[in-house]
């Protein structure tokens, strides 16, 4: 069966970056058969660029999405706006004639052979279900590398479903920590999930910056709690958070987020069968590492003593 590539961009306010971002899924060796971008209600240009890239690509569509049910918040990502948007476009679009479902955020930069090389990875193994790339981010004159929290997850930025993933996850959830719950339910049903390192896009704008860092730190912390993350992980987690920038600050947000999120009560996932999962495989992941750990060290103690 032929592939046939969908690929959403929930996009706002993105005049500075929506262009370019156009420009190199035209400039694709395989390029998507369909791109259709979803415009939450932008206040700058981006309107206005929507409309002239779409008379210059064919395979771009372009739609406004539907009024929000919450406009207090400032915080999008927080009341889901993005994959609130992202279902919108797909109920108008008859997405199930797609082998492939990807969300590009519209500030990612792919280099002309990403398509073409996700697809035939996807070819080669009949499990993966979902896969994206490797993100990096502007560094002073630069660029560096985004953290990657793990190989199997993958980020929300550019997240690329089969059909059939997609249809026995039952879509994406319209909550904070979508991309997380997501491939953890394509995990449980037996589909792998998959960081590719050697793909690697260009994000213009960097994680979580958008309404500023701090907040941004917060919510992951926020992320984590609703799946069921324990508190102990969260720890260690924090102290490494508190490396970045903002040195200490970072790792006071992201355990504020996850602590303020248990004294709120905010809701966590509510399926038994995710949470059990959930814990199931950090547990694995933890005995695996102190595993590791410790065969290392024997290697150490043998090299001291020749």
């Amino acid at each position: 069966m032929a592939q046939r590539l969908l690929v959403v961009s929930p996009v706002r306010n993105e005049a500075a970056h929506i262009e370019r971002v156009g420009l190199a899924l035209a400039a694709q060796t395989r390029p998507p058969d369909q791109w259709v971008v979803i415009d939450d209600r932008s206040t700058d240009d981006t309107p206005e660029i929507l409309s002239r890239l779409a008379e210059q690509l064919d395979f771009m569509t372009v739609m406004q999405s539907p009024p929000a049910s919450d406009t207090a918040s400032k915080d999008r990502l927080a009341v889901a706006a993005e994959s609130r948007a992202f279902n919108a476009a797909l109920a108008a679009t008859p997405w199930e004639t797609f082998t492939h479902v990807a969300k590009l955020d519209g500030d990612i930069e792919l280099p002309p052979h990403y398509f073409q090389s996700l697809l035939e990875t996807f070819a080669q193994d009949a499990t993966l279900g979902l896969a994206g790339g490797v993100l990096r981010e502007p560094e002073g004159d630069g660029w560096s590398a985004a953290n990657v929290a793990s190989d199997y997850h993958v980020r929300g930025a550019l997240k690329c479903y089969t059909r059939e993933c997609l249809i026995a996850i039952g879509g994406i959830q319209e909550r904070l920590a979508w991309d997380t719950i997501d491939e953890v339910y394509a995990r449980m049903h037996g589909f792998t999930t998959r960081t590719l390192p050697d793909l690697i896009a260009l994000h213009h704008r960097p994680c979580a910056s958008a309404d500023g860092i701090l907040r941004g730190r917060a919510r992951h912390g926020r992320c984590l709690y609703i799946t069921h993350y324990p508190a102990s992980w969260v720890w260690l987690r924090a102290f490494k958070t508190a490396s970045e920038r903002p040195r200490v600050l970072s790792g006071l947000a992201f355990l504020g987020g996850y602590l303020w999120s248990g004294i709120t009560r905010v809701q966590q996932v509510e399926d038994p069968k995710f949470r059990a999962f959930m814990r199931g495989e950090l547990g694995a992941r933890a005995r695996r590492a102190l595993r590791l750990r410790a065969q290392l060290a024997r290697v150490s103690m043998e090299a001291d003593t020749r």
